[in-house]
């Protein structure tokens, strides 16, 4: 799995006209899925997010996490973190995993981020989405599990 990360004061999605997920301090989170991820990976990521430390503590050092800070994720699968621009103009998109296997890990992400004790908000899978954040430091990492 890959994830970019992102520290925001606020993000939403949106698909049309309706807001399907949104939060306020905390972070967003991009997840895209190849095909040899499963549950492990999920559990690994989901458990990396809720302990990741790059939020600002009393002095704005990052040394607490969404857990600790009572924040909140949104998780919006993005299967094009996993397009290959190594050869042409186009990305391929061989390496992103099919819906089918990808909404189920998305989804496990998400539960075992809310199991513990997190607030989520999510996008919506497979559907055309925008996504507004308001990035805070900037601050933004990428995890491969």
């Amino acid at each position: 799995m890959r994830a970019v990360v992102q520290r925001v004061t606020s993000a939403r999605v949106t698909v049309g006209d309706e807001v399907v997920g949104e939060i306020g301090a905390g972070l967003c989170v991009l997840v895209g899925v190849t095909h040899d991820d499963g549950p492990a990976q999920a559990e690994a990521l989901a458990d990396k997010l809720v302990h990741l430390r790059v939020m600002g503590d009393d002095q704005g050092v990052m040394n607490r996490s969404v857990l600790d800070t009572g924040g909140a994720v949104l998780v919006v699968s993005q299967f094009t973190l996993y397009g290959d621009t190594s050869r042409g103009r186009r990305p391929s998109w061989i390496a992103a995993a099919r819906p089918e296997h990808a909404e189920p890990l998305v989804e496990r992400v998400v539960e075992r981020v809310r199991s513990a004790g997190v607030p989520v908000s999510t996008g919506r899978f497979r559907a055309d989405m925008q996504v507004a954040l308001v990035n805070d430091g900037p601050v933004t990492v990428t995890l491969e599990l």
